[in-house]
């Protein structure tokens, strides 16, 4: 996959989409253009030197890295349809568990025999009754995360299994987050669906409709989800669009009748690409920062300059085997893709064992290769930390919490993801002031998880990719009232269940 630094201004009769991130959401747009009859030729910009974006694969000396766990799985037939046309993926079982006063409980949390032996009488009794309580009596309006939790779990269960979890993943309070964020991540998950979807799989039944919190199994490439984006790439190529690797967007500004990138190559070297249509996947608080020749309210600017982001670091860890401890708390075995660390005394967020994922994910088979996952603020305490300081740190909490022996590492790394998850906190509330403006842009529209700062999941953002190509297709990429569509996925519950059933038909 070459990397071209000249400019991409070409003159012929087709029109032009400049797409900027070739992550999910970027490169389903370029493929969509290029499957709906190439009257639209895609020109993609990355300032990375790998497709992907966050659900690209790194490798460290054969091990191979998935920067926070990425199944393939979705409600979507556009979707599913779209991630065969590139490859055949194998089915993976599922098994996700909350590690809690040194014990596993299973996640989604479920109310068996097990979990009540291990929370204690007094705990478990506490649970019963917020829990009643909630139901009794909930909390309207919800004004926060905190409440959205608690109206679907009850106070114990949420201190107990979600609070300081979260509070980890964004470094602050639930309370100070809006109720939005688990209306996307956890819609349709309360105690009653947990216990629904318990009996269901008791009796052999399966739902019509699943929540993706609750699915037991997923589609996973064998060397992690890149695999797929690099032949996401390698079709936009095949197929007659264009790929510029580590080329960074420096300006954006209105150009005759579209819109023109000033752009910065591997090789330092400045050079400018014009387009009739854009496609931006990049945060949009960097593609605010960036527009010149258009007036954007200082309101606007405001806002997005207030949208708040977090960081994310992964630490690779390569030990022989897992301790006896953790072996023991398990069951004797651990199967687990990954294990959210809900311990307040580590600042340990997550574990992936990647192997559970896929065998070919570890060099050697008879190794154990893991991903310890933490959040973090540009510049906090935790960010400023050298990668010597939290390759230490991450062996140092796991041998803390009796996952592997200390002293056993034989190798590890650090890969650092900054703006992962857009946050539903800062100007967060006033997004709305924003996405109105960029939808008087004529033929610019934003798309995936960052473009749109919302937390989507990889098949979210490719919908949204779709939407956007759609919107250009139909001549509509200049009608505000024709863009307010795109805004809507996955910004409520039965978004994706609708468009499952009745958009798919094309």
């Amino acid at each position: 996959m070459s990397d071209v630094t000249s400019s991409t201004h070409e003159g012929n009769s087709k029109k032009t989409c400049l797409i900027i991130g070739a992550g999910p959401a970027g490169l389903s747009a370029a493929l969509e253009l290029l499957r709906s009859g190439g009257a639209v030729r895609p020109i993609v910009f990355e300032a990375a030197p790998q497709p992907g974006g966050i659900s690209r694969t790194v490798v460290y000396k054969g091990n191979r890295i998935d920067i926070g766990g990425h199944r393939f799985f979705s409600k979507s037939k556009w979707v599913t349809d779209f991630w065969a046309s590139l490859m055949d993926m194998p089915r993976r079982s599922r098994l996700s568990r909350i590690y809690y006063l040194r014990r596993f409980f299973n996640y989604p949390v479920s109310l068996s025999i097990d979990t009540l032996r291990k929370l204690g009488p007094v705990r478990t009794l506490k649970v019963g009754l917020s829990y009643l309580r909630a139901r009794i009596a909930p909390i309207r309006p919800e004004k926060t995360l905190e409440d959205f939790m608690v109206n679907r779990f009850g106070r114990e269960l949420y201190k107990t299994f979600f609070r300081d979890y979260t509070q980890k993943v964004w470094g602050v309070p639930c309370d100070k987050i809006s109720p939005e964020w688990g209306a996307q991540r956890i819609k349709g998950v309360s105690i009653g669906a947990v216990l629904a979807h318990a009996l269901r799989s008791a009796l052999h039944i399966r739902a019509k409709e699943q929540e993706t919190s609750l699915i037991d199994a997923f589609h996973y490439p064998p060397h992690g989800p890149g695999e797929l984006w690099e032949k996401a790439a390698e079709e936009v190529l095949r197929l007659g669009g264009k790929l510029h690797l580590n080329t960074k967007v420096q300006k954006i500004r209105r150009a005759d009748n579209g819109w023109a990138l000033e752009l910065r190559g591997a090789d330092g070297l400045s050079y400018e690409a014009e387009g009739d249509y854009l496609i931006s996947t990049m945060p949009v608080k960097e593609l605010v920062a960036s527009l010149e020749g258009v007036n954007v309210p200082e309101s606007v600017r405001e806002v997005a300059a207030g949208l708040v982001y977090r960081d994310f670091i992964t630490v690779g860890l390569l030990v022989p085997r897992f301790a006896e401890a953790a072996l023991r708390a398990s069951g004797g075995v651990l199967r687990d893709n990954w294990i959210y660390i809900q311990e307040s005394d580590v600042k340990l967020g997550r574990v992936q064992v990647f192997p559970n994922w896929s065998a070919e994910m570890v060099a050697d088979p008879s190794l154990v290769w893991l991903g310890l996952e933490y959040f973090c603020n540009e510049g906090d305490e935790l960010d400023r930390l050298s990668d010597a300081e939290l390759r230490k740190l991450g062996a140092v909490e796991m041998a803390k919490i009796g996952f592997i022996d200390e002293g056993s590492v034989l190798d590890s790394c650090v890969i650092r993801q900054p703006k992962a998850y857009p946050a539903y906190f800062g100007t967060y509330e006033r997004i709305g002031e924003l996405q109105d403006y960029l939808d008087t842009l004529p033929g610019l529209v934003c798309a995936g998880r960052n473009g749109m700062h919302r937390y989507n999941n990889m098949d979210h953002s490719m919908l949204a990719a779709r939407e956007a190509v759609r919107l250009i297709l139909s001549g509509n990429a200049a009608d505000p009232a024709a863009r307010k569509a795109l805004w809507a996925i996955n910004a409520e519950k039965d978004y994706h269940e609708t468009e499952g059933k009745d958009r798919n038909k094309d």
